[in-house]
């Protein structure tokens, strides 16, 4: 288990204030946490972590991504996903019944409840 903090000076374009990471929703700052808690837990390294993010960013970048900024996340999160699966923490068919299950739970969820997962929507 790495107990030191992740240097944050060696991700591309990270949004920060002088306080350090920004997030614009909910979602985004999860996806930062679930990060630093896999590399916390040695799933993987910082420098695969920052490679990783670097290679999602150039793609979306060679793809078109105009790069305001409003897409960090976005990648952020591509880059997770492939990461773990590459690592073999989880699969892609197993990403996309988490993303089906998290769709269909939202879709039956009053605008500003929080959201909840259940079996039911695991099972859609």
């Amino acid at each position: 288990m790495n107990t030191n903090p992740p240097p944050l000076d060696a991700l591309p374009s990270l949004p920060r204030d002088a306080d350090g990471p920004v997030f614009e929703a909910p979602w985004q700052a999860h996806a930062f946490a679930m990060t630093l808690s896999l590399h916390e837990q040695g799933v993987f390294t910082w420098t695969e972590w920052a490679a990783a993010l670097s290679e999602e960013i150039q793609s979306a970048q060679q793809a078109g991504d105009p790069d305001r900024g409003d897409t960090y996340y976005l990648h952020w999160l591509n880059a997770l996903e492939a990461l773990v699966t590459r690592k073999g923490v989880t699969s892609n068919v197993e990403l996309a019944r988490y993303e089906r299950a998290w769709h269909h739970a939202a879709e039956r969820t009053v605008h500003g409840a929080p959201i909840v997962l259940s079996e039911v929507d695991l099972d859609q």
